[in-house]
């Protein structure tokens, strides 16, 4: 029998205050409106790459790979503020929380991950990575829109973030939401 298929991705993880700007900014949004589907508060990460389906006997050389190339960073500094969506608000089907801070230094450790694995089959993301924490998926087709204009024009403290480390996880879907598996960490140059 074939070895399953792993669903993997690599992430920076965020401080647990997150969960209680999530909490605040559900307030709203219409409790009645199904159509919106949010992050477990256990679940909220920071997603530099998407993966996808993976061979378990992948994973070491994955790790091999973000062991290297971590060696290159030094932590970063940033900063957690700010609501967005994605695509737009007149459509939404993401609800995120925008980083500031260095947000370059950020986007190089992503480029890097996309790079560092094209030749094993994983392609590079066509879109431009945009640095953002994911809250809520909002799915359709529905009758109505959901209105998002008080999360969007909800303010919180700034949540300051030390990011030294990215992980490499597996997620299996299950009837409940996304279970995660953390399959390796690697920390930047201190």
């Amino acid at each position: 029998m074939p070895e399953r298929l792993l669903r993997t991705f690599i992430a920076i993880a965020v401080p647990r205050t997150v969960n209680e700007v999530q909490g605040m900014l559900k307030t709203t949004i219409d409790k009645r409106d199904k159509a919106i589907k949010w992050v477990k508060p256990n679940s909220i990460h920071l997603t530099l790459k998407f993966i996808g389906p993976t061979q378990p006997d992948m994973v070491p050389i994955i790790s091999e790979r973000l062991q290297k190339l971590v060696l290159d960073f030094q932590p970063l500094e940033l900063r957690i503020t700010g609501t967005g969506c994605f695509p737009d608000p007149r459509r939404p089907r993401v609800l995120w929380l925008g980083m500031e801070g260095d947000t370059d230094g950020l986007k190089s450790v992503a480029k890097a991950v996309h790079g560092s694995l094209v030749d094993l089959g994983f392609p590079d993301e066509s879109k431009k990575f945009v640095p953002h924490i994911t809250l809520a998926r909002i799915r359709y087709p529905q009758k109505k829109t959901p209105d998002i204009d008080s999360f969007l024009s909800s303010e919180y403290n700034n949540i300051t973030m030390r990011t030294d480390r990215i992980h490499l996880l597996s997620s299996e879907l299950l009837p409940s939401g996304a279970v995660y598996s953390n399959l390796g960490t690697f920390h930047f140059t201190s």
